[in-house]
């Protein structure tokens, strides 16, 4: 991979993109939709093709969920460009202004961060979400995605760039607004990393494997998305059916992706009605990994259900399973529950199920996560569910963008300042 072509280019794109309005950013996202749904029965074929290279490989169909493709989530990404489309365009927007006591114009206005790269796994939806965000916001991007998703993300770019190149030659698109990196070797993530003057951010998406290394290894800016070692806590007063309702749907809807739940922790006062249920719910489908105190309460209910529950590991409560596999603890009160996410968690997405509004603020003023629910699923965590239209990811650390990051995510801000002859 020549990185100093690609990313020369990229900033080419950038610059120009730069400088297109709206109404021309969104003519070309149209033209990018209609290529999507030109192209849908190649992109199908190619993701096929992944999925079976995967399946042979042995890999967990809860992985293999993630890297699948059908009609319904092409459509999913169709209508997420429409919303991003439909949203107002962040750049040239007027953050603040005022004028100083000399008479000079100070405005401070958001502007694109300009050549943006997205080191992801799996994933080909990412694939469209990453350009669609960035090229509404003014951004061009490198997408360097997984070996496992080669083919799908090559059918999808070169069903983008198709689209750009038909508004293009009406003045609109940008085609080099975006490029693929070839997934040649591991080498091509170490250059992206290393381009210091050539790209402006990276954005890893990913393992927390993946998410560390290229922390560790980036002399460029880096906007650290997290691994979800995410929980939720039944507390005393929490409604027991909807503590079930919420478990269920947030472990096994999408065990595979990060706003899944890995820990359950549960108020020892309900612990002898609520686990019991939980097990049974959970049976024949989710393997439970219990401490001391609720495999006490579950193991003899093995006899008579078909459920797995096997004591806990301490590692297990630091685990990131990506599987149908759940971590479960008893705790004392609300404020054990609080410090054993903190200590735990990776600053993702945490829920409480409560009747009690004083332990909801509680628990949502002292949970150190990007995202804190009351009564209701971690699986909102996302930028759709926001109503962002997509995501670029979800950021865990506290620089820069929190939680599910949209269009606005990918831009920063300028000072322009007018006066008329003022010195110092």
């Amino acid at each position: 991979m020549n990185i100093n072509e690609i990313c020369d280019k990229l900033r080419a794109g950038s610059d120009t993109l730069a400088l297109q309005t709206a109404s021309q950013k969104n003519i070309a996202l149209s033209a990018v939709i209609s290529s999507i749904n030109k192209n849908r029965a190649a992109i199908l074929a190619a993701n096929a093709e992944d999925v079976a290279l995967a399946r042979s490989k042995g890999t967990t169909e809860a992985l293999v969920d993630r890297l699948s493709l059908n009609d319904k989530r092409i459509d999913g990404l169709i209508e997420s460009i429409k919303i991003i489309i439909s949203q107002t365009d962040p750049i040239g927007e007027e953050v603040a202004g005022w004028k100083t006591p000399l008479g000079m114009s100070i405005r401070q206005v958001r502007v694109p961060l300009g050549v943006v790269a997205i080191i992801y796994e799996s994933r080909p939806n990412v694939t469209v979400d990453a350009f669609s965000l960035a090229y509404k916001s003014g951004n061009s991007i490198l997408l360097r995605g997984s070996s496992s998703a080669l083919k799908s993300n090559k059918a999808i770019v070169a069903a983008i760039r198709e689209g750009l190149a038909s508004s293009e030659a009406q003045g609109f698109g940008v085609v080099d607004s975006i490029e693929l990196a070839p997934c040649e070797s591991h080498s091509e993530v170490e250059q992206i990393l290393t381009a210091v003057g050539k790209i402006d951010v990276a954005l890893p998406r990913g393992s927390a494997k993946l998410i560390n290394m290229v922390v560790q290894t980036a002399k460029i800016p880096v906007i650290e998305t997290g691994a979800g070692i995410c929980h939720i806590y039944v507390d005393e007063t929490g409604d027991l059916e909807m503590a079930e309702n919420i478990a269920w749907n947030a472990k096994t809807q999408r065990p595979g992706v990060c706003n899944a739940i890995e820990c359950i922790l549960v108020h020892e006062k309900v612990a002898q009605e609520f686990l019991p249920r939980l097990a049974k719910r959970f049976a024949g489908k989710v393997e439970l990994r219990c401490d001391q105190k609720s495999y006490e309460i579950c193991a003899n209910l093995c006899k008579s259900v078909d459920c797995k529950i096997v004591p806990a590991e301490e590692a297990d409560f630091d685990t990131e399973f990506l599987d149908l596999i759940c971590a479960v603890k008893v705790v004392s009160d609300v404020n054990e529950a609080i410090a054993f996410i903190n200590n735990h968690n990776t600053k993702h997405s945490e829920s409480i199920i409560t009747e009690s509004r004083a332990n909801a603020r509680l628990f949502q003023a002292k949970v150190d996560a990007a995202c804190v629910y009351v009564n209701c699923s971690t699986r909102f965590t996302d930028g759709g569910e926001f109503g962002f239209g997509a995501e670029l990811g979800i950021s865990t650390q506290k620089l820069h963008a929190r939680g599910p990051m949209g269009i606005k995510a990918l831009t920063t801000t300028k000072y322009l300042i007018d006066g008329d002859g003022q010195v110092r």
